[in-house]
This record gives structure tokens, C-alpha cells and sequence, in this order.
């Protein structure tokens, strides 16, 4: 199977990494419009060739799939683009910047006929699989609240660089480069990561959006950094669960850490996922009586990179695809509406 990526910024190289660590996978292409940019991507990765726009490397198409791993805002007419051409598109979260757009993709690359999938990556946690997999069993009984949370403080501290000087983090605070801000980051992320460990979709929300002064003018070069940096969001599962989901890029001492907390009329579990370690906890049974949880060990999973791979060769599409990153999208701009009208909203 030989894959084309597109883009090389930082997630890009774990794309890279990742698919050619896969037996029977080659990267057959890397794309980039700076032409030193993409020769050094290229040559650091071992990948064949080189091309400065898609539609050079589309005019090629000597390869079966595009990783997309373009900014957020191009991944529609770079994915409309690839799907056109009869390639099967593993593409960077969130899938669109809108729910219209993501659902034009879906509904263009189910007619094709063509595999589609989405970047979400905490389903490679194995707790977090784990975890659905006793809420589904029914151990926990009927869900009646959760907790999600996914907190980052790379606004606060340099341990993953300067976000004042690189263009990187810049782009990600500033709405006319693309970015939905926090919500549309890593919401996109907490949401799949609380609804899949719940086992069950969202039904109503409430969110409020935060913007904090970052530099004098909030501008820094281009960049007008007027994207929200931080979300409070109360909402309702399909199950008939109420929970609260936030996240915040101010969150100082935690630099990159999911937590999901499911309660039940049975038992409880709980997820939390840092960049170093997961670590998953039950309180099941008799242990409800005594308040006592217990770290459950786990199995590695295949990731989404290999199931994307496995998906292109079986022929048979596999999550999350396309279809479920939409309907998340829809989550995010529902969450924009309450903000802006100061009132739930059914999803």
C-alpha cells in the first residue's frame, strides 16, 4: 500500500513514523508549498518523492491513499480534492471547520465508495477502549452522570516551545488562519474521548467560550490571537447521562492530560491519560459499597494508523470514520450557537 503525505508539520512526522513502521506500507509521496520544507521531510523520512502543491502530486497518483495532515481549514478542499481522485483519505482532526463542510466529505467519500477515517487519536488509549467495553457490558448499569476534561498549558509554559514566536501555535489562536480555537482543537478530541468511554452520543449542550488577553493589541505579527483559549460545556448524552466537559490551554502543570469520569447505578470508571502514561480505575460490584477503585491493567490496541491500513486493504470502512467526526463537528458548532445565544441547544 503506498500513501501520500500531506503536509509536514509536526504531526506529520507521526504520521510518517507510524505508517512506515506498518509491513507492506510505503510513503510514495510528501507534499508541502515550501519547497526546502518538503525536501527535508522527505529526505528525513526515507519517502520517494517530493511535490509543492496536491495537484502535482494528484497529476503523479502513483499511490492508494492521502494522510491528511494539512491545517484545519484546508482539510475540506484538500480532502474534496483527494477523494475526487479515487484516493482513500486518513485525515487530521477536526475534519472540517464546519458541520456542513465535513458532511459534503462524508457524503462524498461514501458515495465513492472510498475508505475515510479520522485522526482521532485517543482511540489508540487501550484504557479508553477498555473502559467502553465495561460501560457497554453493562458492569457500571445505567450511566447517570460523567466528567470530561482534557487540559494542556502550552500558553503558560515552553515545554513544548514558544507559541509567541512559532508559527505553529500562533496559527492555532488566530481565527482567520483557520482555527476554531480551543474548542475546535481539542474539543473535537474530549467530546469523542467522553461520548465513546460513555457509550453513547451527545443530545443537548450548553458551552461557554473564553478568549484571554495574550499580547499588547492581542496581535502578534499576522496573527490576531482572537481564538477562544478555553471552554466550559454542560451537557446530555442520548442515554439520558449529564456530565460536564472543559478544557483549557491555561491549564499550568498539566502539559497534555485527558480524564474521563463515567458514575453508574452499578459502578464507576475512570480514564485518565497523560502524554506519558494511561491509566485506567473501576469501582464495580461490592466495591460501590466501599467507595474502592482498582487499576484495571490493559492490552495495547491497534492504532487508528494500522486500522486505517487494514480498513484500505479489507475494503470495508472502519471508525472513527468520516460519518462520526461530522457529527461531532456538529457538537462544536451547536456549542458556538449556545455561546453566542446564551442557551442549551438539542444536537
Amino acid at each position: 500500500m503506498r500513501i501520500l503525505i500531506l503536509g509536514t508539520g509536526g504531526m506529520a512526522n507521526t504520521h510518517a513514523k507510524s505508517f512506515a513502521s506498518i509491513e507492506g506500507v510505503t510513503l510514495a509521496g510528501g507534499v508541502d508549498v515550501d519547497p526546502s520544507r518538503v525536501e527535508a521531510f522527505c529526505a528525513a523520512h526515507n519517502i520517494e518523492r517530493g511535490f509543492g502543491s496536491l495537484d502535482a502530486a494528484l497529476g503523479w497518483g502513483q499511490f492508494d491513499a492521502v494522510a491528511n495532515v494539512t491545517p484545519d481549514s484546508v482539510h475540506y478542499p484538500t480532502t474534496m480534492a483527494a477523494l475526487a481522485a479515487g484516493k482513500h483519505v486518513f485525515c487530521e482532526k477536526p475534519l472540517a471547520t464546519d458541520h456542513a463542510r465535513a458532511m459534503e466529505m462524508t457524503e462524498t467519500a461514501e458515495r465513492l465508495g472510498l475508505v475515510n477515517m479520522v485522526n482521532l487519536t485517543y482511540r489508540n488509549v487501550a484504557q479508553l477502549q477498555k473502559a467502553r467495553e465495561i460501560v457497554q457490558s453493562g458492569q457500571v448499569g445505567t450511566v447517570k452522570h460523567f466528567e470530561a476534561s482534557y487540559l494542556q498549558s502550552w500558553l503558560v509554559s515552553r515545554a513544548w516551545g514558544d507559541w509567541r514566536t512559532e508559527s505553529q501555535w500562533l496559527w492555532r489562536l488566530s481565527k482567520k488562519h483557520g482555527s476554531n480555537g480551543v474548542l475546535g482543537d481539542i474539543g473535537v478530541h474530549i467530546l469523542d474521548f467522553a461520548a465513546y468511554g460513555a457509550g453513547s452520543d451527545f443530545s443537548k449542550v450548553f458551552c461557554r467560550l473564553e478568549t484571554f488577553d495574550k499580547a499588547p493589541g492581542n496581535k502578534i505579527g499576522e496573527y490576531d490571537l482572537d481564538a477562544n483559549d478555553s471552554f466550559a460545556m454542560t451537557a446530555q448524552l442520548e442515554n439520558g447521562a449529564l456530565g460536564v466537559v472543559h478544557a483549557s490551554r491555561w491549564a499550568t502543570g498539566h502539559f497534555n492530560e485527558l480524564r474521563l469520569r463515567v458514575y453508574g447505578e452499578l459502578g464507576s470508571i475512570e480514564v485518565q491519560h497523560r502524554h506519558d502514561w494511561s491509566k485506567l480505575y473501576t469501582c464495580l460490584g461490592q466495591d460501590a459499597e466501599t467507595g474502592t477503585w482498582t487499576e484495571v491493567e490493559v492490552d495495547p490496541v491497534p492504532t487508528n494508523y494500522q486500522r486505517f491500513v487494514d480498513a484500505c486493504r479489507q475494503g470495508q470502512n472502519l471508525e472513527p470514520s468520516f460519518r462520526h467526526a461530522t457529527n461531532i463537528q456538529k457538537v462544536l458548532d451547536m456549542a458556538t450557537v449556545t455561546e453566542r445565544e446564551r442557551a442549551e441547544h438539542a444536537v
